[in-house]
């Protein structure tokens, strides 16, 4: 059954619940937070090894009344359920309008020498991307486009980042992430796993759509994608097998980092999908 309702937010636990606001104390407790019902829910349902993800729950009564789904899959693995008031709630939320659900959970990333030991065909690959909520909705569009993992370099944000796990809507906890790997290691790994690396970067050599025409996006690839102001430096470009830009075909500047992101694992994920690709038009 739920603990007793938190009446003061200078509680001990809700101490402990806000403090992994901060990149250190979350790094330090290998802890983050998870908000709204959606990802409560994933995290719920989700195991770190043997572990359950989800270590507690702060939710409000009436949220646990209108999620009480969620709640009980919760208690089932084990979560603590702490019964919270909106004051507890809003001083552990980093939403504007909270949704009456927090959740603590484990770090869930993933060694890189393990992504490879899956011989992934479809990766995403975050170097010097700095805006949490950016790194988050990458992390959405690969999980959306079928990619097998992300990949965030030793000089990109932090992926527990509260913004980041907000903009992933629960696609944290469904696919793995390495994170922290240097760029130059990244690249060279995958190569020797023989995925394809390709660097996307407005200025490229090379463009999306003679890529399909030519009919060389089928096999497995990994996409690099930069910083959202400067893009990729060019000792990065100069790591990967091509530099590829999103052809515009309007009068737009450029896209922003998301939406080129997308474009990209798109392509890709179609050309790998279609005759000849390196993944049957029946796989899901």
């Amino acid at each position: 059954m739920p603990s007793p309702e938190l009446i003061s937010p200078r509680s001990a636990r809700v101490a402990a619940a806000r403090r992994l606001e901060k990149r250190n104390f979350r790094g330090k407790d290998r802890l983050f937070l998870a908000e709204g019902p959606q990802a409560v829910r994933e995290a719920a349902g989700h195991r770190v090894g043997d572990l359950p993800t989800l270590v507690e729950l702060f939710v409000t009564v009436e949220a646990a009344e209108r999620h009480a789904d969620i709640v009980g899959t919760a208690r089932d693995a084990g979560a603590r359920i702490h019964l919270a008031s909106d004051e507890v709630i809003a001083e552990i939320s980093t939403t504007v309008t909270p949704q009456g659900l927090v959740g603590v959970c484990r770090f869930l990333d993933t060694p890189f020498e393990d992504v490879l030991a899956a011989r992934p065909k479809l990766v995403a690959v975050l170097a010097h991307v700095r805006d949490p909520g950016n790194a988050g909705t990458v992390l959405r569009c690969a999980d959306a486009a079928g990619a097998e993992a992300v990949v965030l370099t030793d000089a990109s944000v932090d992926l527990y980042n509260p913004k980041a796990v907000r903009a992933s809507v629960g696609s944290h906890f469904h696919l793995p992430v390495a994170v922290g790997v240097p760029v130059e290691r990244a690249v060279a790994g995958l190569k020797a796993a023989g995925v394809r690396v390709l660097a996307a970067d407005g200025a490229g050599t090379d463009d999306l759509d003679d890529e399909l025409d030519k009919g060389t996006m089928g096999g497995p690839t990994a996409w690099v994608f930069g910083n959202e102001a400067w893009g990729l430096p060019e000792e990065t470009r100069a790591l990967a097998d091509a530099v590829v830009r999103v052809p515009i075909h309007g009068k737009a500047e450029s896209l922003n980092l998301a939406t080129a992101a997308a474009v990209c694992l798109y392509a890709t994920a179609r050309a790998q999908r279609a005759s000849g690709g390196c993944r049957s038009v029946t796989e899901s």
